[in-house]
């Protein structure tokens, strides 16, 4: 029977079959005979695909094995496959150059857009003038010195009247706790302060269903099986509203329901007050003179690039930070020691806090916090197409068609790039001879990005990081639940599969 003859369903059910006897083939008689990191076979038709199918769990350190043994550069195929050809680094130079040297020509592009359609034409997806438009504003906000110390202030409500409380109540209940749902929590309210200007008190005792929170991580984790599998593939799920597309339309309709509602509220406001203009939350500025009761698509997309930069790149910074403390306690000592020094303020409860304005002198615990970043950078890889023929600094000749993909977790285990101690938990790397932070440049430590699209929110991810970090080392420390596993989930963001479970300890506060 001619494939044109089936129809959509008969289509998906076959195409899956045949990954399947893939998948099967490549388990029992092919992953047997390399037990350590190997190029993948080519097959014919299908290329390399069967060994994404087998390694789709294990993704990140299955490619940084393969950038370990090809020497951080590899192209891959998907043989006949529609657009499953990829280039594969994690080569700073290349690295540069694409995002410096010759940044007019890897765009985000069309597939991109196609890909992450649920951000809309945010900043995140957009190219060209749009993009410039959108981040010269978004800079004049960000940078004005009325929102820095919204942040700071922000910040440190947050640890006052949420994040201590609920750890205190935890540390008295015994329980285990899922800490990362709680730096995601509170990273969820601080994000949604600065966005919208309303706190949503994600993280109280009761720890309340927050239903915009769970989409935008089930968006996350779909948008990454799109780049693992072919485009006809995952448009027919599409329209078919299967697997992780159905859970994908799910989570659009409830972000857009979220965003929809809080931009209506925040224009009503306006009409009322007529003060709006003057608060200094992000949607606040965005917003027009407008009464329309539809949401403005350019509101929506804004809204929720923000969100997603905002939340997720403080909150897992956060998990990975302390994780990283629990099996290095000789780097927690040498931050509290550092903390010592710092002036502090005291809760009604007798916890300690600190002005996150005085945290930004402290230089062993940025440099802890940016180790922690490096080696579980929030997003563990980037994507970018190629306008025309240009050969990378590493030899190989970028084509359209083929997308370019910068794997950030690899480089962080690349010895020829941090040296022979790259996978150790190392925070005076960043610290010079003379006790200053190193620089190190961007296109090596690329956690915030770098070239011109170097993520504007650096600045306030570590005051947020920083405000919570001292705060909780402080007064706190955890014990990881016996047994738990951590690894990293599939995902574009880089979260904990299984979330990090742990014991919470009141410490005795140092004076």
């Amino acid at each position: 029977m001619a494939w044109s003859s089936l129809s959509a369903p008969e289509l998906l059910f076959s195409i899956c079959c045949i990954h399947l006897f893939i998948y099967y083939f490549f388990r029992y008689f092919v992953s047997s005979k390399h037990k350590q990191p190997t190029v993948p076979v080519c097959w014919p038709v299908v290329g390399m695909m069967p060994a994404v199918i087998f390694n789709i769990q294990d993704l990140h350190a299955w490619a940084t094995g393969i950038l370990h043994v090809t020497g951080c550069n590899f192209f891959f195929s998907g043989g006949w496959l529609p657009g499953m050809k990829f280039f594969g680094t994690c080569d700073p130079l290349n690295i540069q150059h694409i995002f410096t040297s010759n940044f007019k020509n890897y765009p985000k592009g069309e597939e991109f857009l196609d890909i992450f359609d649920i951000l809309g034409d945010g900043i995140f997806n957009s190219d060209g003038d749009v993009w410039r438009t959108q981040r010269v504003k978004m800079q004049q906000l960000i940078t004005h010195s009325c929102f820095r110390a919204y942040v700071a202030k922000s910040s440190r409500d947050n640890v006052e009247k949420a994040l201590l409380p609920f750890l205190a109540h935890a540390a008295k209940q015994g329980h285990a706790i899922d800490l990362q749902d709680v730096y995601l929590r509170f990273t969820f309210n601080i994000t949604t302060k600065l966005v919208f200007g309303v706190d949503p008190n994600a993280l109280s005792i009761g720890l309340p269903t927050v239903p915009f929170a769970r989409a935008m991580d089930d968006a996350m984790a779909s948008v990454l099986f799109r780049h693992a599998m072919p485009v006809i593939i995952w448009k027919l799920l599409q329209k078919l509203n299967m697997g992780t597309e159905k859970k994908l339309a799910n989570a659009r309709k409830v972000i857009d329901r979220f965003v929809e509602e809080t931009i209506e509220k925040r224009r009503a406001e306006k009409k009322e007050t007529k003060q709006i203009e003057y608060l200094p939350d992000l949607l606040s500025s965005y917003i027009d003179g407008s009464e329309t009761g539809k949401v403005d698509k350019f509101l929506r997309d804004t809204t929720v690039n923000l969100m997603l930069g905002g939340r997720d790149g403080a909150g897992v910074g956060l998990s990975w930070f302390f994780w990283l403390l629990m099996q290095n306690p000789h780097v927690e000592g040498k931050i509290l020691d550092e903390l010592k020094s710092v002036p502090k303020s005291f809760t009604s409860d007798g916890m300690v806090i600190f002005n996150p304005e005085e945290l930004t002198k402290l230089v062993y615990l940025h440099a802890a916090l940016s180790e922690a970043l490096r080696l579980y950078p929030p997003v563990p890889f980037e994507h970018k197409g190629v306008v025309k023929d240009d050969m990378l600094p590493s030899g190989f000749l970028a084509t359209p068609g083929v997308k370019i993909l910068i794997s950030t977790y690899s480089m962080a285990r690349m010895e020829g790039v941090w040296g022979k101690d790259c996978s150790e938990f190392k925070p005076e790397r960043w610290i010079s001879d003379n006790g200053k932070l190193k620089y190190e440049p961007s296109y090596k430590f690329l956690s915030f990005n770098t070239g011109p699209r170097a993520c504007l929110g650096k600045n306030m991810a570590f005051t947020e990081m920083k405000a919570a970090a001292a705060a909780v080392v402080y007064n706190f420390y955890f014990e990881v639940v016996e047994g738990h596993v951590i690894t990293p989930k599939i995902s574009i963001i880089l979260q904990m599969k299984n979330g990090l479970m742990v014991k919470v300890k009141q410490r005795n506060v140092i004076m």
